[in-house]
């Protein structure tokens, strides 16, 4: 059986020595990780306070930059483990979406895929590693049209999270309801 050529003539293998795969700029690929917490009627989503630039300092979903040779979906679960010490297979998570909105992210273009994960309270204790300064459940509350998250003392909503975290929180909270 002869080889399958393109309209120039090459085949696959010919076409693939010649081929340059610099031609298209990449984007970075991330995976962020939305935590819900469900005990009884309360709801709470695990939340970590960035310990770098870019918005050092705020609130954020756990996630990060992905690996070379890495599945996403094993992206998300090692980047939540560093960051929280939170183990979830990656069979376990449920994709929320892919988000690529120019200008998410303020080091250049980059597109995440965001995950949603329900577990049992009692059964994990998030403790903030690698480059998360802290890491804390915060109470869900929905009043109205808003969408308040408390702990303790600090009061926050959608659009105090770093990054484009408000919506995929938003989009999160939203198939959190169809499971």
């Amino acid at each position: 059986m002869s080889e399958i050529r393109d309209k120039n003539g090459l085949t696959e293998a010919e076409y693939l020595k010649t081929y340059d795969s610099d031609a298209w700029k990449k984007p970075a690929l991330t995976a962020d990780i939305c935590i819900v917490s469900k005990k009884n009627e309360d709801e709470r989503i695990l939340l970590i306070r960035r310990g770098n630039h870019p918005c050092l300092g705020k609130w954020a979903l756990p996630g990060g930059f992905s690996e070379e040779g890495e599945r996403i979906e094993e992206t998300a679960a090692r980047e939540l483990s560093e960051e929280t010490g939170i183990n979830i297979p990656a069979k376990e998570l449920t994709l929320v979406g892919i988000y690529s909105k120019p200008g998410r992210d303020p080091r250049g273009w980059t597109v995440s895929a965001a995950y949603l994960a329900v577990v049992d309270p009692d059964k994990v204790k998030p403790i903030a590693a690698d480059d998360a300064a802290d890491a804390g459940w915060f109470d869900i509350k929905r009043e109205s049209n808003t969408v308040i998250f408390k702990n303790e003392s600090i009061e926050l909503i959608l659009a105090d999270l770093a990054f484009d975290h408000d919506d995929i929180v938003g989009d999160a909270l939203r198939v959190l309801e169809r499971l």
